[in-house]
Order: structure tokens, then sequence, then C-alpha cells
């Protein structure tokens, strides 16, 4: 599990080569503008990055989580925003696969894997964040369909996606009453909120989703009712490995920029990476990130085996890639010195994209919440 096969090193250098020549050149740019690169988006699913552990039969690459895990890091080198939300977009397009029943799969999972649609995951609400089970939109039953009312928060994708995979509240307080429902964009009743002002990930679009009297079929139910958290928390163990690997990917970019600008920039008479402090700090930004990698592939496998620690480990992986990723590529910043608080050098930038990744997909207070539980239930 140290080495990688032939294959995935091509796909990884394949990914590679992708951000480069395509994300990389125009990150900058489209932070400032907020563009949302649907072009670049369906050129990589034309590469296989729009269905990457979804099954084969409906369009998917059916991958492993290591495969992905080594993708997703491949394409933050180019922008961590960009490929976070084809993270996000893998892990909705894999809950249907995964809990949908035949026709819903092939209703619905092509035009996901081929990216000619875009989807979104919709789990937190304004008054529902780490306390996700708490929520609050409801779906009552009408006939052979559920009328939905609420509000969502935080919504990566949201107004610009045709697919929202929706958990809601079929019956009493608690996990067990919720159920999840996959909502087409079109629908009457489906409205969008002003897309937030954000501190990084500009280039995907942030909106509140609001359901008013939503008429959705009861065919567009994934599972059982009832089924909705289990189903919500599946798709997060996987999201949670690849917003790590975002991190990563985003922290060696941050840290190959350092190095090419300590090789070139010279203070009292010699070049930066010349001086030992200088050296040491490096050694450590490297250190620190092979050890986050290392482990995030060891929670990956686990994922790939379903083991039963794979829940645990991933929100391990989660917590220290993330945790990991931001502080490298601060300290990155901090031997730009001010060139690194200029956007021009997109080391701010990715500074500021991956900040939110100690946020999303379960605060890193909540993954030592997961980790701590199942350590005390492992001693009883």
């Amino acid at each position: 599990m140290f080495t990688l096969t032939e294959d995935q090193v091509a796909i990884r250098e394949m990914a590679r080569d992708f951000a480069r020549e395509q994300i990389a050149p125009y990150a900058v740019e489209w932070d400032e503008t907020k563009h949302f690169p649907v072009d670049a988006l369906r050129a990589a699913a034309a590469l296989g990055m729009g269905g990457i552990y979804v099954r084969e039969d409906v369009g998917g690459s059916g991958l492993s989580r290591l495969d992905a895990a080594l993708i997703f890091e491949a394409l933050a080198t180019g922008c961590p925003g960009t490929s976070a939300y084809l993270s996000i977009h893998n892990m909705s397009t894999w809950m249907i696969d995964r809990f949908g029943d035949d026709d819903q799969r092939r209703k619905w999972v092509p035009r996901l894997a081929s990216m000619e649609h875009f989807a979104s995951y919709c789990l937190t609400e304004p008054g529902a964040g780490s306390d996700a089970a708490a929520l609050k939109t409801r779906a009552v039953r009408d006939g052979d369909f559920y009328v939905v009312d609420g509000q969502k928060q935080f919504i990566s994708g949201a107004g610009a996606s045709d697919i929202y995979v929706v958990m809601v509240r079929t019956g009493g307080d608690g996990p067990k009453g919720i159920s999840t429902l996959v909502i087409e964009a079109g629908t009457p009743g489906l409205s969008f909120g002003a897309n937030e002002r954000k501190m990084g990930w500009n280039v995907q679009p942030t909106r509140s989703v609001i359901f008013e009297g939503l008429r959705v079929p009861v065919a567009n139910r994934l599972g059982a009712e009832g089924d909705g958290f289990k189903i919500a928390m599946a798709g997060l163990d996987g999201g949670r490995l690849n917003i790590g690997a975002c991190s990563l990917g985003g922290a060696q970019a941050a840290l190959e920029r350092t190095l090419a600008y300590m090789r070139e920039r010279k203070a009292f008479g010699q070049r930066l990476d010349a001086f030992q402090a200088l050296q040491f700090r490096l050694a450590d930004m490297a250190t620190e990130l092979e050890v986050a990698r290392t482990f995030l592939w060891r929670a990956a496998a686990a994922l790939d085996a379903k083991t039963p620690d794979a829940t645990q480990l991933c929100a391990m992986a989660k917590r220290f890639a993330t945790d990991t990723g931001f502080q490298v590529a601060n300290e990155a910043l901090q031997l730009h010195g001010g060139y690194g608080y200029l956007a021009d050098y997109g080391i701010e930038k990715i500074v500021r994209d991956l900040r939110v990744h100690q946020i999303l997909e379960g605060t890193n207070e909540i993954m030592r919440l997961i980790i701590s539980r199942a350590l005390i239930a492992q001693g009883n």
C-alpha cells in the first residue's frame, strides 16, 4: 500500500498534467472573477473524472478510493477549489450509484459521470451544521409525491447544478427520521439564495437552496424511508478522503512554488535556499505532507476494503490532512515574505482555499468526536 502500481502512477500523472495545462494557468483569474469552470470540469469528465468510483455500466470509471485520492490531490495542484467541487460532484454521483435502484442509476448517473449534468450534496441547514441529524427540511408524503419545505445552506454548486441530493425529514426527530431525495433543477418550488461572498473557493458558487411546496416523486427517494442519514454519512466517508487529498495537492503546489522562489530570491548575499534555518522549515513541510499523504492512502485502502474501522480512519485522515495542508500552505506564504501576500504568486489563494477544508465535510472538531467515540466504544 506504499508503492503505487504502474496504472496508479499513470492515473496520477494524467491528472497532474491536466491540472498543469487546463487549470493552473487560469486559477487566479477564475478566483478573481468567480468563474465556475464548466468547460474544464467537462474536459476532466471526458478523461473519466466525473464518476471516478462509480460503476462502469452507467458510465463511471470503476476506480478505487485510493485512485480517487491520487486524482483529487493531483487536480488540486492546479486549483484546490476546482478539485474540491469535482470531489463533491463525485460524492453525490456515487450516492445515487450506490443506493439508487437500477432505474434511478440509469436515469441520472450517465449524464453526471459525463458532467453533462452537475450535482450538489445538500445536508447542512442554517440551524443544522455539525449537528446534521437535527435538520428541519420536511418532506410530507402526498400519494406518489413528497411535498418539501425548508432550506439548505452553504451548498456548493447551488444554482449551477442540475441534480440535488437532498437529506430531508420524513419521520420523527433524530437520524432515523431522515430520508434522501434526488431533486432536479427546474422543479417548481426550488429556488436559490445569492452567491455567497467567501474567503476562498470562489471558483464554485455557494448558495442556499430553498424548497417551498416543492413536489418530488416518491420514485426519487434513494433507499427506504429513514435510510437518509446512513446514506449521507456513507457519502461523507469518501468525501472526507477527497477533501483531505485536495488539501495535500494545494499544499504540495505551495511547497513547489516556494522551492522555486527560494532558488531565485537572494538575501544577505546568498540564495534563500542556502540558509540552514529555512532548509529545516522546508524539510518539516515536506515531511508533514508525506506523513499526511501516507495516512490518507491507508484510510483510502481501508474504505476500499470496507474494514470496520474505515469511518474512524477517514475521520482521522481528514482531520490530519486538512490541518497539515493549511499549515504547510501558510508556511509557504510566510517563506515568500511580502510576495506571498500578493495575488500574482498564487500562494494566498491556496491559503484561502484550504482554510475551509478544516470546516466542511464535518469540522475537524467533529472528526475528533467521531474518533473519540470509536475509541471509547472499543474500550467498552
